[in-house]
């Protein structure tokens, strides 16, 4: 029974670019497998790394696309992020290399990111689609005068997909600064198991009890494994076959797109 496994999952997190839609193409099965998961008495949510929209802005997007959805239905990196900040960095100023987006979440969350490089406690790196040179730069300077500066990133995908191909991700930039300056950052998205566990709580449930659903191996797929949940691959976003083959992460089912997940 293929489908076995998932007859006791109550709540499917779904990643978003390369699993429901693909740049600004909603994927044709996407409105019904929402609603059938809704009309069957379980949940879904939406679950991504990246960084560089706000939860508004992915409600905005959906909504263009035709799916009705409300920021509660949202668990993003950026959320994840400032939960591990202000557990580990209460209080601390941000130096935010990401989106103007990305700096309001930080600001509307209670935490300080000044213009001023010399008034920084953390860097935190996150999808910057607005990049420049000048940030690379500062951050740079900062690791040369501050080489223990706490450094966070939202996540670590090297590429984000686009109707064209794929365009560099904050995984990306993080090689770029480590070659620069030899530092890492601590990641807190995708494969890490913390916004699995964020839905888990807010829904009460135990790990088998949610399925993530995505097309990365080394993010949404490795994240599950990581959080004891239900693993699905789909082949509509960033992985091959090959790649699933060469690959040491093993998901519980691979699917070609959702749209077989209507079949359970």
């Amino acid at each position: 029974m293929r489908y076995e496994l998932l007859k006791d999952v109550r709540l499917y997190l779904f990643d978003m670019d390369g699993t429901v839609y693909l740049g600004d193409h909603l994927f044709d099965f996407t409105k019904e497998l929402l609603a059938a998961i809704r009309a069957s008495g379980r949940n879904y949510q939406f679950i991504t790394n990246n960084s560089s929209r706000s939860v508004r802005a992915y409600v905005e997007k959906l909504g263009r696309l035709g799916i009705e959805a409300a920021e509660d239905d949202f668990v993003t990196s950026a959320q994840a992020t400032i939960r591990y900040l202000n557990q580990n960095h209460a209080g601390k100023r941000l130096y935010v290399c990401g989106t103007q987006s990305l700096i309001e979440e930080f600001r509307a969350a209670g935490f300080a990111v000044p213009q001023d490089i010399e008034q920084t406690d953390v860097v935190v790196l996150g999808f910057g689609t607005e990049l420049n040179f000048k940030k690379p730069e500062d951050i740079c300077k900062l690791f040369s005068k501050y080489p223990d500066m706490p450094y966070i990133a939202t996540h670590p995908d090297f590429v984000c997909p686009t109707e064209f191909g794929s365009i560099p991700d904050c995984g990306s930039v993080i090689e770029m600064l480590a070659h620069a300056t030899g530092r890492r950052p601590i990641v807190i998205g995708k494969p890490e198991p913390l916004m699995v566990e964020l839905a888990r709580d807010k829904f009460g449930l135990a790990p088998r009890q949610v399925a993530v659903v995505g097309d990365r191996l080394y993010t949404d797929i490795k994240c599950g494994i990581n959080a004891g949940a239900v693993s699905i691959l789909v082949l509509s976003g960033e992985t091959t076959r090959q790649m699933l083959a060469q690959s040491e992460e093993k998901p519980d089912l691979v699917l070609e797109s959702g749209a077989e997940i209507l079949a359970a």
